[in-house]
């Protein structure tokens, strides 16, 4: 293992030796002129039933560019596979085919150079579609040896660092970040279908708001005051539904300056929607059925494997009130001890929980129910689940029950004992939802560093009216662990949060 970097040092070297011998002689190694015309899967796909004898009747000329992963040099011919964004694909070159003097150039190319070839697709005696090269150009010189196969991508700290590397070697890992790309693209249509108008909202704001997290912090030198990189875009969005969109929704990015974990990075991506004129059932609903969608068209079924276990979106979700929840685990209490601050305060400390933390030294009953379903519950609830009927106290953009003003019309949906998505009946009127932000700007006074700021503006927004609504928040990044079956939230984050990296 000591030996490696001295090893990679050594081919770095020969590497730039022979750029450098390139350069001598006034040959590119870099050029901007190559323009290919096909992509390998593509070929494989279209041509992999013809036969060798209709292939040599065809005479089907090509173009490809890609990374050369694999090279055999067998005296008069030699063999390559190259690797571009689709796939890979053989390819056979002579000097009768592309010359002496490119053949021989060959040989001295290096595993991960770039190549450029044109020729004909035939089929080898084993029955591999190939291309017959008839001209061949060195299109990148790749100065670093990509890492061996069976060990160098063993190592997760490089895989997330050098996430170049990490694509250019794993196939599975090129899949992954398809399939994200492919389920924004599914839910952004599934929004546009039912109507929905998309919108950006701003990245920076003078007070955050929209979420109980800790801000970053940033200065804004012409303004002359400190900015926050966003929490949420709740506030912005409900903003535009006082102004008169009655649909909207973004996909963008949050920050939130805590943890790191499997399933937390600062820095993620949100998918947040509100709707005039409906409330939290009506989004439950909506949502149930927007995850399924999603994850058929993306996957080609709603009943998904997830670490070994299935994950049942076919059916409807259960929903549960967090007392509920807790009884499916522990039925020996019951819903009148999970009622009581001191049954729960006691059960709290037995687990291990901190009363005395500023998030919940004055906590009412509905806070430490909170934290006793995060402590007992919520990693329990593998198959979907919405949990409903949070209490006000957790919930300050939420509208309170009309049958009870101690809890909000308010729903999180777990899956795989995961938070996956966050939603309400919003509130609307403007002197309660003044009165619940000075409650937070209190709790902000005694230490709670994630209770929300006092906003002025958004107060006055509501004094316009702001017409019935419903909001929800879904976390594409678990989704995406989700449909890709992946644990850890850095295997579908293309470059996650990291230290810095230490100079060598």
């Amino acid at each position: 293992m000591n030996d490696q970097p001295q090893d990679e040092n050594h081919l770095i070297a020969e590497r730039r030796e022979k750029l450098s011998a390139l350069r001598k002689l006034r040959q590119a190694a870099f050029p901007n002129d190559v323009r290919p015309n096909d992509h390998a899967h593509e070929l494989l796909d279209h041509y992999h039933q013809e036969t060798r004898e209709s292939l040599e009747t065809l005479q089907k000329k090509v173009s490809l560019a890609g990374r050369m992963m694999l090279k055999r040099v067998q005296g008069k011919a030699s063999f390559a596979t190259l690797q571009d964004a689709s796939g890979r694909i053989q390819i056979y070159l002579n000097d009768e085919g592309v010359g002496g003097e490119t053949h021989e150039a060959f040989k001295h190319w290096d595993i991960g150079d770039i190549v450029w070839v044109e020729g004909i697709l035939f089929k080898t005696m084993k029955g591999e579609l190939s291309i017959r090269a008839s001209a061949l150009r060195l299109v990148t010189k790749a100065l670093r040896p990509l890492p061996d196969k069976f060990h160098g991508l063993a190592d997760q700290e490089m895989r997330y660092r050098q996430r170049y590397v990490d694509l250019i070697m794993n196939q599975e890992s090129r899949e992954t970040f398809l399939k994200r790309s492919r389920i924004t693209t599914t839910l952004r249509q599934l929004m546009h279908q039912a109507e929905f108008l998309e919108v950006e909202t701003p990245m920076m704001h003078p007070i955050p708001g929209g979420a109980s997290a800790k801000p970053f912090v940033t200065h804004h030198n012409a303004l002359a005051q400190d900015m926050y990189l966003r929490v949420a875009p709740e506030l912005y969005l409900k903003r535009l539904i006082v102004g008169g969109f009655e649909r909207v929704f973004e996909i963008n990015r949050n920050f939130r300056n805590e943890g790191i974990s499997p399933r937390h990075n600062p820095e993620f991506t949100m998918m947040e929607f509100y709707a005039a004129y409906t409330d939290y059932r009506w989004l439950m609903d909506f949502t149930e059925q927007l995850l399924r969608d999603t994850a058929i068209a993306v996957c080609g079924h709603a009943k998904l494997s997830y670490q070994g276990q299935i994950v049942d979106l076919e059916s409807p979700f259960a929903r549960l009130t967090m007392v509920e929840a807790i009884r499916i685990e522990h039925p020996e209490w019951s819903a009148s001890q999970l009622n009581d601050m001191d049954f729960v305060s006691t059960q709290l400390r037995s687990l291990g929980e901190d009363l005395k933390v500023p998030a919940l030294r004055h906590a009412g009953l509905g806070s430490l129910q909170l934290a006793l379903f995060e402590a007992s519950a919520e990693s329990k609830l593998w198959q979907p689940s919405f949990i409903v009927d949070y209490p006000v106290e957790v919930s300050p953009l939420a509208r309170a029950s009309d049958g009870n003003p101690a809890i909000t019309e308010r729903f999180e949906l777990f899956i795989t004992g995961r938070e996956i998505a966050n939603g309400f009946s919003e509130l609307n009127d403007p002197e309660d939802q003044a009165a619940r932000f000075h409650a937070q700007a209190a709790a902000k006074d005694a230490g709670d560093e994630e209770a929300m700021f006092y906003d002025a503006d958004y107060v006055r927004a509501l004094e316009y009216g702001m017409p019935p609504t419903g909001g929800c928040g879904i976390g594409i990044d678990r989704l995406s662990m989700l449909l890709t079956d992946r644990a850890n939230i850095r295997d579908v984050i293309l470059f996650p949060a990291l230290k810095r990296e230490e100079p060598a």
